[in-house]
């Protein structure tokens, strides 16, 4: 399994290419991840969304156009990519609409690739967040629930810091501490070095 970055879009958002003998996943769709695919003649066979803010989908119309399928925790709605919150707060938010193929089955582990994918929902930042945990690779993908020395956001609608926080504990804390975490913005961490270095979580 080999994991390459591409980070763009307006706030840096990352995803992740995680490619496999048998076949190739994305996590998230930040703008200008289709022609950065195109550009390295990688097709893309699962999305898996971490959750539907803005930043995290702008490609994901484009790059559902070339083959792909959708994986979500929700259908898709405006409510969660915050366009109908930012035109309260005067921000030219717009996502172009885009289609979840699968709705995310939280009971079961996915099984896309090759590889099994445990599940676990942390809502806090966003009511539909996602984390994957790739156990075989001793990787997840966090999303927004958790960077390098920080966690997500909670100021935003629906955001709960406790909720959060519970989730990490929860889902995250949990894992062996040599797993390594992908997050949604910045560089990569452990979940040894975050239990016992990020000031959110002491």
């Amino acid at each position: 399994m080999r994991i390459t970055t591409y980070t763009g879009g307006f706030v840096q958002t990352n995803a992740y290419l995680v490619e496999t003998p048998d076949g190739n996943l994305l996590i998230d769709a930040p703008a200008g991840v289709t022609a950065w695919l195109a550009a390295r003649g990688v097709r893309v066979d699962h999305v898996l969304l971490t959750h539907q803010h803005y930043d995290h989908v702008e490609d994901a119309a484009a790059i559902r156009e070339t083959g792909a399928k959708l994986h979500a925790y929700a259908p898709y709605s405006r409510d969660l990519t915050l366009e109908n919150a930012a035109r309260g707060w005067g921000l030219p938010i717009s996502v172009r609409p885009y289609q979840i193929d699968a709705v995310l089955d939280m009971s079961v582990p996915l099984s896309l690739c090759g590889r099994e994918i445990r599940l676990a929902h942390v809502p806090g930042h966003s009511t539909d967040s996602v984390i994957y945990h790739f156990a075989e690779g001793g990787v997840v993908f966090s999303g927004d629930t958790i960077f390098a020395g920080s966690i997500g956001r909670t100021d935003l609608p629906l955001g709960d810091t406790r909720q959060l926080l519970e989730g990490i504990d929860r889902h995250l804390l949990s894992l062996p501490t040599e797993t390594r975490v992908f997050p949604g913005h910045g560089p990569d961490t452990t979940i040894g070095v975050e239990a016992r270095t990020n000031p959110y979580l002491s």
